[in-house]
């Protein structure tokens, strides 16, 4: 970014400075988020990461913006557990709904596993999950419906006892425990004994959850049925009775042909009366594979975070937040890219008048002579500039090369922004 010392300084004093706090940022990052999905069906979808900064132990600065990341204390970093908000239909992303932040205990008690379940939720990092709902549920107010997505992590019992039914935000949990039910028989039995309600054909990736997998097509049926869970005897007294019924919903893989055969169940709050309601609410889970690739981007691919040389923690995690803010702006631009032409946003939503100017000339530079080699979209929508930003990021722009990605985007924009500092330039001695 840096393109004098002195600017590479200001930015490291910006991140240094303890007046830049992480809860300003997010707050701004969340409020973009709020005022974009006023009336609109979103999904929520919640996940952990770790940022691990091993191996700058002997350089950077362990205080407490960094701890141990592992059970065993050999590690050094924090979590980041984003909410991110994706419409339900068109599957664009909008933003974050919450952003938490935080580094366990440099010295914790060892547990036995009897005396950790019995711990109150508040004791334990699995609050973060009800901490990310209640701030979901506050910065989401405006919207018609929120359903909030989490994995098998999100599959605790405070988590349903407390559910809202307000008729505006839902829950859509994949399922961890073999529960007993109230009416003396075990989850998985009851789910067994349930009928196929239809079945569906889906071509599954190469990796699944970070394993690899021969990509093949799968044949899914499901089933679904009405289950309240009953208290565990081990919950503390001011632990509510789950009140709330839930839908069921199992999709597993019919004579799978190969390793890691599909199967999921999942817990929802969301009405699901047939089949089609069923599949609806499978699709919305397999959207998790967002925040993952979020994920990806953010400690593999483009920035990879955890090579951050900063010797500050806290600098590191306000990094992180930025990151996450840019992540987003990728994103829409490459969803954008796959859209219906009448849902796709417009270009000045990230770009303001002088930059669509810059653009327009790079595209005239970067088109070729032919129709295969022009840019084929309306100048006033996103994948106009996704385009331009694609061909100079080292995308050739042939229909029969593959779809560009991150990576060739986030090149496409450094080298952008590098184009649009000469084309400024030029434009301010042009008035002078």
């Amino acid at each position: 970014m840096s393109q004098t010392r002195a600017e590479q300084k200001g930015y490291y004093r910006l991140l240094r400075n303890e007046k830049v706090q992480e809860d300003v940022l997010v707050d701004e990052i969340v409020g973009r988020c709020r005022r974009s999905t006023r009336n609109k069906v979103v999904l929520a979808i919640q996940d952990t990461t770790e940022i691990n900064l091993s191996n700058h132990r002997n350089r950077i600065k362990y205080d407490q913006s960094l701890g141990p990341i592992n059970d065993n204390f050999d590690g050094i970093g924090f979590k980041v557990h984003p909410s991110l908000v994706i419409d339900a239909q068109t599957y664009y992303p909008y933003g974050y709904s919450a952003i938490d932040i935080w580094t366990r205990l440099h010295q914790k008690e060892a547990l036995s596993e009897y005396r950790h379940r019995r711990l109150n939720v508040s004791e334990k990092e699995t609050r973060i999950w009800l901490q990310s709902n209640d701030k979901t549920y506050t910065n989401l107010s405006e919207c018609k419906a929120v359903v909030i997505i989490q994995d098998r992590e999100g599959d605790f019992y405070e988590q349903f006892a407390t559910a809202r039914q307000d008729g505006k935000f839902y829950l859509l949990i994949r399922s961890n425990h073999n529960r007993m039910l109230p009416e003396g028989i075990k989850l998985l039995d009851y789910i067994d004994q349930q009928p196929v309600i239809g079945h569906y054909t889906t071509k599954l990736s190469s990796e699944k959850e970070g394993k690899p997998r021969k990509e093949r097509e799968a044949t899914i049926e499901v089933k679904i049925g009405k289950v309240r869970l009953k208290k565990p005897q081990k919950k503390d007294v001011c632990v509510p009775s789950c009140s709330v019924t839930l839908t069921l919903i199992e999709a597993k893989e019919v004579n799978p042909s190969g390793k890691n055969p599909v199967l999921w169940r999942l817990y929802t709050t969301w009405p699901v009366e047939s089949f089609e309601d069923a599949c609806q609410a499978i699709e919305w889970y397999s959207c998790r594979w967002f925040v993952e690739e979020v994920f990806k981007v953010l400690k593999k691919e483009c920035f990879d975070i955890e090579s951050s040389e900063l010797e500050s923690g806290w600098a590191v995690r306000k990094l992180t937040i930025m990151m996450l803010d840019t992540i987003i702006k990728l994103f829409q631009m490459l969803v954008s890219y796959n859209m219906a032409e009448g849902e796709v946003p417009d270009t000045e939503t990230m770009f303001d008048e002088k930059e669509i100017e810059c653009l327009e000339r790079i595209n005239r530079q970067v088109q070729g002579n032919t129709k295969k080699l022009s840019n084929p979209f309306d100048k006033t929508k996103l994948p106009w500039a996704f385009w331009i930003l694609a061909r100079i990021g080292g995308w050739k722009g042939y229909g029969s090369q593959r779809k560009p990605g991150a990576a060739t985007l986030i090149h496409g924009l450094s080298k952008f922004y590098v184009l649009y500092q000469g084309f400024a330039m030029e434009k301010d001695v042009g008035t002078q």
